[in-house]
């Protein structure tokens, strides 16, 4: 099965030591590092059990993942001070524009009706009103900015998860119930799984949606914005209902005899 993900270089395969990021100590949190230890360890595990398989590089992949995951959201949690600064200078501007219309405006009175004053009065509120959008456009780059690195991430992440669902497709437990090689096709998968086997790869499978659910879960600790936590809620969503599928295949593997 080829894999989609791009593949990480043979040095990525230790954690940097300040991967961890803030957490309060009166406030339970995820702790990246700790995901990242356990998403290797999975790797690990996968690697002696399964030696040269796809799921057991699909599983150093996601090694990779997790420390892009865990530099993204540190980078997310920092200002971005060029962005403030370019756009502090716009909004001086263009109060400095506006006091000096105010300025020269003349405010007499003298000869003007009440309907000119009415359309003064209307002609001043729509340029603050356009003002007004104007600076909270600028003041909301840096969260947009944010939410896009994030909501890229947030697509690799599901589109691991569909990575790891097609690697458990043809993992058939019926055919440790009843099944029989006589019966393939010859467009059939081939199966040389043990039944011990069958279950720790789905298990296997399992851990890794559900490690990747905690990724996600990284950007909505962090970033308070109602898109991105809408899109880790997805996620979550599907690596759940990807999750109780492998487990209907695990129940039926455990109801096969020894």
């Amino acid at each position: 099965m080829s894999i989609s993900v791009p593949p990480i270089s043979s040095n990525s395969g230790t954690a940097p030591a300040n991967s961890a990021l803030p957490v309060d100590a009166g406030v339970p949190g995820l702790e990246p590092a700790r995901i990242i230890e356990t998403v290797r360890a999975l790797g690990d595990r996968v690697s002696e059990r399964f030696p040269g398989s796809g799921l057991s590089r699909l599983a150093m992949q996601m090694l990779g993942i997790a420390q892009r995951t865990v530099e993204n959201v540190r980078w997310v949690q920092e200002p971005i001070l060029w962005v403030r600064f370019a756009v502090g200078l716009v909004i001086l501007l263009l109060m400095a524009l506006l006091a000096g219309i105010a300025m020269r405006l003349d405010v007499r009175a003298e000869g003007a009706g009440t309907l000119d004053l009415l359309q003064a009065t209307e002609a001043v509120i729509n340029e603050l009103i356009l003002l007004g959008a104007a600076v909270l456009f600028l003041v909301t780059v840096e969260g947009r900015i944010k939410r896009r690195r994030a909501l890229q991430a947030l697509r690799e992440l599901r589109a691991l998860a569909h990575i790891v669902d097609m690697h458990q497709l043809t993992k058939d437990p019926d055919r440790h119930l009843h099944g029989s090689p006589a019966q393939d096709t010859p467009s059939s998968p081939t199966r040389t799984l043990t039944r011990f086997e069958l279950a720790r790869y789905l298990d296997y499978c399992s851990e890794m949606l559900a490690l990747n659910s905690k990724l996600a879960a990284l950007y909505a600790q962090t970033l308070d914005d109602p898109v991105v936590l809408a899109a880790v809620d997805e996620v979550e969503t599907l690596t759940t209902g990807l999750c109780a599928k492998i487990w209907q295949k695990l129940v039926i593997v455990n109801q096969a005899p020894p």
